[in-house]
């Protein structure tokens, strides 16, 4: 028999198939080897680390600070081997620790901050660093600032050092507090789309950019308020660190064109005319400091130093006793259930009940960096909080960079509210949001029709129609009720009326020292004093151990997570960045784009509930930030 080119018979295609697949399982099988070996070196190799006298403490801080790291074992282990952005993350309180912990060290002689690849910070995050900076100086060492260059975060840190350093063709840039957001109105209505927003509170403008075509009148008004209020205290920290004139700050953005024409352009040279930086030094120079100041490592060709990660993993923790129970709540709140990064209503609930149920646990410190979410979600999380303080467990809240709308809602049933002088809190106020496009359905020459059996049924949310009037008034209605339960539940928080609330209400954002002067915390301070407040509360000793209260994992998910982190995350960022940087080109700036792409993308999940069955969501969520 004979067989054509069209034909191959099929002893050849199975060869062919058989090295195919030989190949494939070869493949796999190597990167599982990889990965098998690199975790068994990773569990034979000791963890501890031998400290020598004259150790500088290195804290290269290229990660943004969190509270808590964004998802679970199995996130972190494919993030870090795909180069994810939320590996680079720093828990704020490991750098506290290590710094606190640092100053006691006989062995650790000087700490030198590395900043040229700090992506930043929220400014109640940078004050609890700067604070710690400060107490480590208090110990009397040094510490000592560099940067290629500098952003408004990093020199606010910086600020805090004995001595700052430059490089001589970097440059510092501040340039205030501020937001501009992008309005979508008109780009809706070409194509066809109706926002729909109903909200109870006049500056609640989470909504705003999707039925106006710039900021409302009180938007200006509250932004202008609370964006002054940061600045103050940004610009004073600064000032009061670097023993400035009150004023050096704005003054040296005022004249920031002269003072550069002074020096033929030359930023660095302008820093150090100004003195906002001590000296000018490369790399190199600031190595060669440090193995002159301190001790020099003959084996590495540098000065003698443990980096952060390193030195976390000498400290020893407190494993048994009493304790405070630290639940973490960062990110944005949902009903159900979520991974660390995010707020589910039901599983910080969980977390809640957990440390309530333990009989070590004497107190809860609820440490809240939140704008809010679901109005649900939020109550969730505030009824596991007063069912905590009925038990008899005193509850503490510490708010960090946010805890605004649904974070200022979880945290009314605690026995004290602390937030920093810079938190931003408040938005006290509900919206909701029902997109609908018939006029896009027209547009098409696609309309919708059919027949219910009662009026509810034929008025209810389909984002294909328009709104029914009867619709919109039950949703009216709904968000009126939820919107009278906050500020209800605020008040007898807050002890007065909810008349007064309303006042100071009306979705309306606040910076901490701000909403201290309207009664809507009962003061300022840190983490810290919230821990020492629930010390107190709970007749504990101070200096009692803290046990952050997270979800169940096995041994192995424990590994897999600081496994993750401490090996193949720079590797795998490094290729992701090329990738990145090759296909990242469009016509708009990647900021831009990418924001505009965040906004729409919100506004067509709020169009796809509609298919759930359920009318609408109630959100308490605060469109707050600072750029």
């Amino acid at each position: 028999m004979a067989y054509s080119a069209f034909d191959p018979p099929k002893s050849i295609l199975a060869r062919i198939w058989g090295a195919i697949d030989s190949t494939r399982r070869f493949l796999f099988n190597a990167i599982f080897l990889v990965i098998v070996v690199a975790i068994v070196v990773a569990l034979v190799l000791p963890s501890g680390v031998t400290l020598q006298e004259k150790t500088a403490l290195v804290l290269n801080l290229d990660g943004r600070i969190v509270e808590q790291r964004a998802g679970g074992a199995r996130e972190k282990l494919m993030g870090s081997l795909g180069g994810n952005d939320e590996t680079g993350q720093i828990q704020l309180r490991d750098i506290l620790t290590v710094l606190d912990a640092a100053a006691k060290d006989p062995k650790i002689d000087r700490v030198l901050l590395q900043l040229d690849q700090f992506p930043g910070a929220g400014l109640s995050s940078l004050r609890e660093v700067g604070a710690a900076i400060t107490r480590f100086r208090a110990s009397g060492k040094q510490v000592f600032a560099w940067a290629g260059s500098y952003d408004q975060a990093s020199y606010y840190l910086a600020a805090h050092a004995d001595e700052v350093y430059l490089h001589p063709m970097g440059m510092l840039m501040m340039q205030g507090f501020g937001r501009y957001r992008n309005y979508y109105k008109d780009a809706l209505d070409r194509v066809g789309v109706s926002a729909n927003v109903i909200r109870s509170g006049k500056y609640k403008n989470f909504g705003e950019p999707f039925f106006t075509t710039a900021p409302s009148k009180e938007t200006m008004e509250s932004d202008k308020y609370l964006y002054d209020g940061l600045w103050a205290t940004f610009t004073g920290d600064v000032e009061k660190v670097r023993k400035f004139e009150v004023g050096t700050v704005n003054k040296s953005i005022d004249d920031v064109v002269a003072n550069l024409k002074a020096t033929g352009g030359d930023a660095a040279k302008m820093a150090l005319d100004t003195k906002l930086v001590t000296a000018l030094k490369t790399r190199d120079e600031l190595r060669a400091m440090f193995i002159e100041k301190g001790a020099k490592d003959e084996d590495k060709k540098t000065f003698r130093q443990v980096s952060m990660s390193a030195y976390l993993s000498t400290l020893k923790s407190k494993m048994s006793g009493d304790a405070i129970g630290v639940v973490v709540a960062e990110g944005e709140i949902s009903d159900g259930i979520e991974s660390p990064g995010k707020i589910g209503g039901r599983s910080t609930a969980e977390l809640i009940r957990k440390a309530r149920d333990d009989e070590k646990i004497k107190a809860v410190v609820l440490r809240v960096n939140s704008p809010g979410g679901s109005a649900y979600g939020s109550e969730l999380i505030r009824r596991e909080l007063e069912l905590t303080r009925k038990a008899g467990k005193p509850v503490v809240v510490s708010m960090g960079n946010v805890a605004a709308s649904g974070g200022y809602w979880i945290a009314m049933a605690a026995d004290e509210v602390i937030a920093d002088a810079a938190t931003i809190t408040g938005s006290i106020g509900v919206f909701g949001m029902l997109p609908t496009g018939e006029k896009t359905m027209e547009k098409l020459s696609v309309y919708t029709g059919g027949y219910h059996t009662t009026w509810l049924g034929s008025a209810m949310y389909d984002p294909r129609r328009a709104l029914d009037p009867r619709m919109a008034e039950l949703v009216k209605l709904s968000i009126d009720r939820i919107y009278t339960d906050f500020t209800t539940k605020a008040a007898a928080a807050r002890k007065t009326t909810p008349d007064k609330i309303d006042e100071i209400a009306q979705g309306r954002v606040w910076t901490g020292a701000q909403a201290k002067d309207r009664g809507l915390i009962d003061r300022t301070g840190s983490f810290a004093d919230a821990v020492k407040a629930a010390t107190t509360r709970a007749k504990l000793e101070e200096g009692v151990r803290l046990a952050y209260i997270e979800a169940d994992r096995s041994k192995f998910e424990s590994f897999i997570e600081r496994f993750a982190t401490r090996a193949a995350a720079d590797y795998a960022a490094g290729i992701a960045r090329q990738f990145d940087t090759a296909l990242g080109t469009s016509i708009l700036p990647r900021s831009v784009a990418a924001e505009a792409q965040r906004d729409l993308t919100w506004l067509a999940e709020i169009a796809e509930r509609g298919k759930t069955g359920f009318p609408f969501a109630a959100v308490a969520h605060c469109l707050c930030g600072k750029d």
